[in-house]
This record gives C-alpha cells, structure tokens and sequence, in this order.
C-alpha cells in the first residue's frame, strides 16, 4: 500500500494532487508580535506545526511550552529594582506617643 496521494489531472494537462482532508495543512492564525525577541521566535515556531501531521504537532507544542516557560522564568531572575525609601522614618516614635489625654 502506498502512502502517496492519488493526483489528478486537470483541464489544462496539469497533474495536481487530489484534495485529502487527512493531509497537513498550514491553519494560518495569525501570530501578532510581541516585541519581546524571545517569545516572537517561539511564536514563529508554532508555524513548523502547520506542515506536520497531527501526530507531530504535540512535539512542536511541547517545545513551544517550554521555551515560554523558560522565557517567563528568566524575567523572574532578572534583579529587580530597589524599592523607593518610605516617605517615613519607622524609627521614629509618631507625634502623639507618650502623650495621654
């Protein structure tokens, strides 16, 4: 048995390959930049997924998952900036300690 696709030909002598609803098929969602290098490039990559069968999309995904995943967890690492200084002193004692009415 063959894998190949049955091909037909047309009015003008062209031989195309007949329609097969099983065949991969790019599904052309439209992937917006981010702006952020490398979450586009792992956006970019969700395309490899459209050229495979169903059977080889999990790989991509789980790829995918996991650069996301790696990029989200280094913006956790990066050294965050110091808090401001609060706008009081807390060891100071507040103006009405010690005083009794």
């Amino acid at each position: 048995m063959s894998d190949a696709v049955p091909e037909t030909e047309t009015l003008q002598g062209r031989v195309e390959p007949e329609y097969d609803p099983a065949a991969p098929a790019p599904l052309t969602v439209p992937r917006t930049p981010t702006g952020h290098a490398e979450v586009d490039a792992q956006l970019e990559r969700l395309g490899d997924a459209d050229h495979l069968a169903t059977d080889g999309h999990l790989e991509v995904y789980e790829d995918v998952h996991r650069g996301l995943r790696d990029a989200l967890t280094a913006l956790d690492a990066r050294p965050e900036t110091p808090a401001p200084p609060p706008s009081y002193d807390k060891r100071a004692p507040s103006p009405s300690y010690g005083t009794r009415s």
